[in-house]
């Protein structure tokens, strides 16, 4: 199991007395959308189904409360209704959806909601307050939904002090849902007691976003692989042409000091930690893929762009990974909308699944989304595929996050 030596530090709900009580559940089902307002991607829901069963075992009356997108105001769109919907065919039980968050109608839905059943409220961002985190909405939720316990399960919030997340925990004895546990001991499991070697692949558009958790994975990780626009920061700082790629201008100190503090753990062996792409897939264009093309590094015309790491780069990661005891992913390796450049991320995902001997974790975000899509068992095939992109990062970096910490302790 990952982490096994990891103990999660707060209390669950497996660890307090909740039998036939109400209680109010903070999941995170903010779901991509297609166009017509239909559901995407349920991963998010899914994820939190082992938790709301859980609690219909104890015979519990489950209200969840969850935010939806970054509304201004109310708007339909953004509803919380199709996920609520969908929360109902997967759990195989009828869900009651009120179309309000605090107030009078929620009050009275609750109460003639039978004993053991699930309530979804509407979208909580619908209300200013709940960014704000504002003490007299958190105070609303408590006292409307009329519940006797808070349960956290909302991992991709719980890097943010929100209403829901921070404030709520002043009105409420405040509990850690099963995805939450999950999410930290394998996380946690990872970073301080990897089964060795561990290789930390990372992608995506920022360095400067991922700065921190670099920084950590330079003193913990025994491979650094580098792939996606992070690469052409490193490449653009290292002096070499990435053409008209995508890159931070920005960011050449940033590099610098992540070589300094890697030569010093490296030395010599430096080229063999911190691993760039020697060969890359370039095209003029995202709009012009059919113009594609591998070449070496050093052979990147002005103007070529980037867009995903070239064949002999995927067969060194793979190999790479291969030797490795666990992985932990966070970010593409190319502009993986496009199943042209998306060659990369797809490789490292094929060398990573299903290996009972490896524990893979795979960050949150696009990564999840890349990984989940890609996986004919929907993410099933690595040990741990998180719903958080920033709360996995964070955790990764700071080894606890705000939401975590309002928590009861164990």
């Amino acid at each position: 199991m990952v982490g096994e030596k990891i103990k999660f530090p707060k209390r669950t709900i497996r660890k307090v007395p909740l039998e036939g009580m109400t209680v109010l559940l903070r999941a995170d089902y903010n779901v991509p959308l297609k166009s017509d307002g239909t559901i995407h991607d349920d991963f998010r829901i899914r994820a939190s189904l082992p938790t709301v069963r859980r609690l219909l075992r104890d015979g519990c009356k489950v209200v969840i409360i969850s935010h939806l997108g970054r509304p201004d105001g109310r708007d339909p769109k953004l509803s919380l209704e199709p996920a609520a919907q969908r929360l109902a065919e997967l759990l195989k039980e009828p869900v009651r959806f009120v179309d309000q968050t605090i107030g009078p109608k929620v009050k009275m839905a609750i109460k003639r909601a039978p004993r053991r059943s699930v309530i979804v409220l509407e979208n909580l961002r619908f209300h200013s307050e709940e960014e704000a985190n504002d003490e007299g909405f958190a105070r609303a939720l408590a006292t409307d939904s009329g519940a006797r316990y808070f349960i956290q399960d909302g991992f991709g919030v719980v890097h943010r002090d929100h209403a829901s997340t921070a404030a709520i925990t002043l009105y409420l004895p405040s509990v850690a849902g099963l995805l939450l546990e999950t999410e930290y001991v394998s996380i946690i499991g990872a970073m301080k007691h990897p089964k060795r070697p561990l290789v930390a692949i990372m992608g995506g558009a920022k360095v400067s976003d991922k700065i921190q958790v670099v920084d950590e994975l330079v003193d913990k990780a025994d491979t650094l692989l580098v792939g996606g626009a992070m690469a052409n920061t490193f490449l653009a700082a290292r002096g070499i042409n990435v053409g008209s790629s995508k890159y931070e201008k920005d960011q050449t100190e940033t590099v610098s000091a992540i070589y300094q503090a890697a030569t010093v753990k490296a030395g010599s062996k430096l080229e063999d930690f911190i691993v760039l792409p020697s060969d890359a897939v370039v095209a003029p264009s995202v709009d012009q893929p059919q113009l594609h093309r591998a070449v070496a590094i050093n052979d990147v015309n002005d103007s070529d762009m980037i867009l995903d790491i070239g064949p002999k780069t995927t067969k060194e990661f793979v190999k790479t990974i291969e030797g490795a005891g666990t992985v932990i992913w966070n970010g593409t390796l190319g502009y993986a909308e496009l199943a042209v450049f998306a060659q990369g991320s797809a490789a490292v995902a094929e060398a990573m699944a299903g290996r009972s001997d490896l524990e893979s974790i795979i960050g949150g975000g696009d990564t999840a989304d890349f990984a989940i899509h890609w996986d004919k068992k929907k993410g099933d095939s690595f040990s741990h595929v998180s719903t958080g992109g920033g709360a996995s990062l964070e955790l990764m970096a700071n080894g606890t996050l705000p939401g975590i910490e309002h928590l009861l302790d164990a």
